[in-house]
């Protein structure tokens, strides 16, 4: 019998409603709501179809089954959060014909499938026995559908509805209690039922036996206990170890060796104790095992003795490394208070330069010249505070920190330890390591140092903390403030010539197994390969040509190409290619307007020249060269100096209204910055507007306030040897620089002439030539510096690091 009707669909993810059955179902899609509403408005009835896939939110018709149950709504209960439960009761089968509306909810057209009453035939009646048996069968082994269920069910006397509600309480997938649904036949229903009944009893069986397997694998864990503990009882009446009290009583003859502070003995023996209760499989008896491995092997007490002879030091230092006077002396003042005051604390050096200095090979060599163990830790790019403390014992694999590791590898507790590129560290959600360094690097803490994994303290005061830096300024103060900085500069020309004629020469030559005989590098021609082709403040590039150098050679000598002579010029380039960098010498004669400034790069100091040029305008001033912030400011406030003491520096006071002024810095594609400018845009500015020359063998650095002063400036020394590079030989210094001239070697203080000046005034009067010279100088010289194209004769280096003035 079928009927035709237009009910709302309710669409169930996991789930699928037989006729007979009741049950509560949780509503909230919205389409879902909105068919529920509908049902409730007209006569409660309502379709519920599975879906075929569980995953999806929103389904479409073919996301459906075309065949599902009719079911009455019993009760509708709203719940918080805009969900629903609903009752509902099925009825009957009903197949969708065709889908009426989509939007708001599904409405579909559906055939109602009401089953007739079958008499009871003899095959049919066997199948029911059958299937019957099976699912007693099953209730037993599964023990998941109660006794009076059973007992409920098996009384329904119709095939077809008997079917049905044995399976709504079988355990089945959405797949296969659809394929029982579609089955509009009693007799195929009830074959498919007691197949899939068959089959869930098999895999009952199965669960059956593995259970069973395991219940005898435990009851055979506490049988081994139990024996375990009466060999245990035997063995105590017998007077016997077992094998956990010997391991114990091992562990304890180590502590009595290892000659540990008191607090540190009565942790690892509470440990043992604990060790001994625990069972010999316990995975915690691991960790206490590893635990006390590390408490027991760390040097506690050890230290290595060191051999303070500061001949024998000074001699070790200068071994290794050329110059570097400052650092070699501080290591020298150590040692000598070491000697006379052992139980000094040691301090935390941090030695400060660019790239390529030897910062942390001086490290190795404080450790020779001590006779100390050397330790190396690399501090650049680490985040995580555990790194430096360590992890508690309840994370599983926990260690020591890298310190605690660091002094293990030692194997004394007084090594010479380096903490490598301190400025590199940063920070995120695992902790703050610098933050955790506080407590390593201060002498007042350190000896008390804990390791979040040993818990108890070390002694680290005896460590000698050597830290390395390339800036400061990434460094958190109150880190800083635990360190004695000590500043290493880039090496001078003379100090590069002597490191590659004593080291770098002869280790390259060994390391690219030629000998000396094969070709000789002279100093001069050393010279030219040092300015021609590196740019640095240390000497890591100047290796690099070095062993490119070795590595054409080498390859001509094996080709027998090469003769064994001394290198030229024309050797360099032929195998290196034409120079890449070229010095900017001092100008030819006196020009107006050009100035030569002093800059500072990370590779050691510059010549700038800086042009202005007057032009007839209303006071503007134009300002190029890809000058940073702070230099432009410089420029503004030089501007308005030489507009404020018009008349002091014989300039016309209106000069202003009728002249644009135009300052350029050349090698545009170079970035400029600092205030160390000031002055010389000064002196240009003076010198143009006034039309009165510039000294070309002058050089100045300095900062002016708008009131003419001038302020004290960074990097001279690198400064003052660019100056003495380029063929200068008359240098401008801020008056309160004078004690930096003792930075400055004593060959180059021979020749250079140096003025310090705190007003302007002064520096005019030592660049500025008088105005009968000016005359003279313009009647004698062509105009070279400043033709038509305005464009200087030197021409600016090829620099590509950025420039502080």
């Amino acid at each position: 019998m079928t009927i035709e009707r237009e009910l709302p669909l309710l669409p169930l993810r996991g789930i699928l409603v037989f006729p007979y059955m009741v049950i509560h179902l949780d509503v909230g899609r919205e389409r879902s709501m909105a068919a529920i509403e509908k049902a409730m408005l007209d006569d409660r009835i309502i379709l519920l179809t599975s879906q075929k896939e569980t995953e999806i939110d929103s389904p479409n018709p073919d996301d459906l089954y075309e065949m599902g149950t009719i079911a009455e709504i019993k009760q509708l209960l709203k719940l918080p959060g805009g969900t629903m439960r609903v009752l509902v009761e099925g009825i009957s089968r009903g197949r969708i014909i065709e889908y009426l509306e989509e939007e708001e909810y599904f409405r579909v057209s559906v055939e109602e499938l009401a089953e007739a009453k079958r008499s009871m035939t003899p095959e049919l009646e066997t199948l029911v026995r059958g299937m019957t048996h099976q699912f007693e069968e099953y209730a037993k082994l599964g023990k998941r559908v109660p006794l009076e269920t059973i007992g409920t069910v098996l009384a329904v006397e119709e095939p077809g509805r008997l079917a049905d509600i044995v399976a709504s309480h079988l355990n089945l997938k959405v797949p296969d209690k659809q394929t029982i649904l579609e089955a509009m036949s009693v007799e195929l229903r009830l074959e498919r039922l007691t197949e899939l009944i068959m089959r869930e009893i098999e895999l009952l069986e199965l669960e059956r036996r593995i259970g069973q397997r395991v219940r005898k694998q435990m009851d055979k864990a506490q049988k081994e206990y139990y024996l375990r503990e009466q060999i245990k009882a035997i063995q105590k009446e017998l007077g016997d170890k077992d094998e956990r009290q010997a391991e114990a009583d091992e562990y304890r003859e180590k502590v009595a060796k290892a000659k540990c502070p008191k607090e540190v003995e009565e942790k690892a023996l509470k440990e043992i104790e604990r060790l001994e209760k625990m069972p010999p499989s316990s995975a915690e008896g691991t960790v206490v095992r590893t635990y006390l491995d590390w408490l027991l092997v760390l040097p506690w007490t050890k230290s290595s003795r060191d051999k303070i002879d500061l001949n024998r030091s000074e001699d070790i230092l200068n071994q290794d490394h050329y110059g570097l006077e400052k650092v070699k002396e501080r290591i020298l003042e150590f040692l000598a208070i070491r000697k006379l005051t052992p139980k000094m604390k040691s301090p935390i050096l941090c030695l400060v330069g660019p790239p390529g200095v030897g910062k942390t090979s001086l490290a190795k060599s404080i450790s020779r010249s001590l006779n100390r163990k050397f330790v190396r830790m690399s501090l650049g790019g680490l985040r995580d505070e555990a790194e430096i403390r360590g992890h508690r014992r309840t994370y599983i694999g926990a260690l020591p920190g890298r310190i605690i590791q660091g002094v293990r590898t030692a194997g004394t507790r007084n090594p010479v330890f380096l903490l490598d590129e301190i400025d590199k560290m940063s920070s995120d959600f695992r902790g703050d390591p610098a933050s955790a360094l506080l407590e390593v690097l201060d002498p007042e803490q350190n000896n008390t140092f804990t390791d979040h994994y040993l818990e108890v303290p070390f002694d680290l005061s005896q460590t000698l903390f050597v830290l390395t830096a390339n800036t400061l300024h990434t460094i958190p103060r109150p880190l800083l403030d635990r360190m004695e900085i000590i500043n290493i500069s880039g090496y001078t020309e003379d100090e590069k010539l002597n490191i590659a004629s004593r080291y770098l020469v002869p280790k390259q030559l060994e390391a690219h197994g030629l000998s000396k005989e094969v070709f000789t590098l002279e100093d001069d021609i050393l010279l030219k390969l040092l300015q021609g082709y590196t740019r640095e403040s240390g000497v890591r590039g100047l290796e690099r040509q070095v062993a490119n150098l070795c590595r054409k050679i080498a390859v001509r000598w094996v080709k027998k190409e090469w003769e064994p002579h001394t290198l030229t010029v024309e050797d360099l380039e032929s195998t290196l290619g034409a120079p890449r960098y070229h010095f900017q010498v001092a100008g030819k004669s006196p020009e107006i307007g050009a100035v030569t400034g002093l800059a500072f790069t990370e590779v050691g100091g510059v010549v700038l020249t800086v042009e202005v040029t007057p032009l007839p305008g209303k006071g503007r001033l134009t300002i190029t060269g890809q000058l940073g912030d702070v230099m432009k400011e410089s420029a503004q406030a030089a501007w308005t100096f030489v507009r404020a003491y018009a008349t002091q520096l014989g300039i016309e006071e209106d000069f202003y209204d009728r002249t644009d002024l135009h300052i350029h810095v050349p090698e545009g594609a170079t970035p400029k910055d600092g205030p160390s400018a000031g002055i010389t845009m000064a002196t240009a500015i003076a010198s143009a507007i006034a039309k009165r020359y510039v000294r070309h063998d002058l050089a100045m650095t300095g900062e002016i306030t708008l009131r003419g002063n001038v302020l004290p400036i960074g990097g001279v020394k690198e400064k003052v040897l660019a100056a003495h590079r380029a063929g200068i030989k008359v240098v401008v210094l801020p008056e309160e620089n004078r004690k930096d001239l003792e930075e400055i070697p004593e060959n180059v203080r021979k020749i250079l002439e140096f003025h310090f000046v705190s007003r302007i005034e002064e520096v005019l009067e030592l660049a500025l030539l008088p105005l009968a010279h000016s005359d003279k100088v313009q009647e004698n010289v062509p105009v070279h510096s400043y033709g038509q194209s305005g464009i200087p004769d030197t021409q600016p280096i090829r620099e590509e690091r950025p420039t502080t003035c």
